[in-house]
């Protein structure tokens, strides 16, 4: 039997769920862009924030942590304001615009660097604004919302939704994975998580991280 256009062509879904200013997101963000090209995969790209995530910790944290997480609250803005205004198409590109410069090129996170992203995926220098604003806050907690109810409170981001056995979305925080895999290796390792995903009761598997993220273009 010949599988039809439609059946040929179909693709799996993953939702993606970053904040901007997280490099391990950016690393498995980067791995996803790759699977794209090697797995009939569309990924469809999500804000939360870890703003949001330790808003009732911030007393408890290092204060170097804490003020990254107070200047974490800017670029997800921006991205959040961007999808409101001018769609879903537009967050996976300006993610890459952001991450390439704050993660691969290490430019100050400022609104300089903002507004440069901005303008390289032709939307408004104005979104630059939504940076201090709470405007667009709702919407911001809801999408963090959405995709921590599928996961849990204990992680962080990247959190990644993928097709289980049934059917039915499977969350995971991660995969952490450094440097992003490219080709074949991309390909297993999306065909490991699909694999995981789909065994009733699997939860993790985790090790001590030895290595920071190797950022390359």
């Amino acid at each position: 039997m010949t599988a039809t256009a439609a059946e040929q062509t179909e693709k799996t879904p993953a939702d993606f769920w970053f904040d901007p200013l997280c490099p391990w997101a950016w690393m498995t963000s980067r791995w996803m862009l790759e699977v794209e090209k090697v797995r009939p995969v569309e990924v469809r790209w999500h804000v939360m924030s870890l703003a949001v995530l330790n808003e009732d910790k911030l007393d408890t944290l290092p204060e170097q942590y804490a003020t990254f997480l107070r200047d974490a609250w800017g670029p997800v803005r921006v991205v959040t304001a961007a999808r409101e205004l001018h769609g879903d198409d537009v967050v996976g590109p300006l993610y890459t615009a952001l991450g390439t410069r704050f993660h691969n090129r290490a430019e100050p996170k400022t609104r300089e660097t903002v507004v440069a992203a901005l303008e390289e995926v032709g939307l408004p220098a104005s979104l630059a604004d939504f940076a201090d604003t709470d405007t667009y806050d709702s919407q911001l907690r809801a999408s963090h919302k959405e995709g921590i109810d599928k996961v849990g409170q204990e992680v962080g981001t990247p959190v990644i939704a993928v097709p289980g056995a049934d059917g039915e979305q499977i969350a995971f925080f991660g995969p952490v994975v450094t440097p992003a895999p490219k080709g074949e290796q991309a390909a297993q390792l999306w065909d490991g998580t699909l694999l995981v995903a789909a065994i009733p009761g699997f939860y993790e598997i985790k090790r001590t991280r030895t290595q920071g993220p190797i950022f390359d273009e």
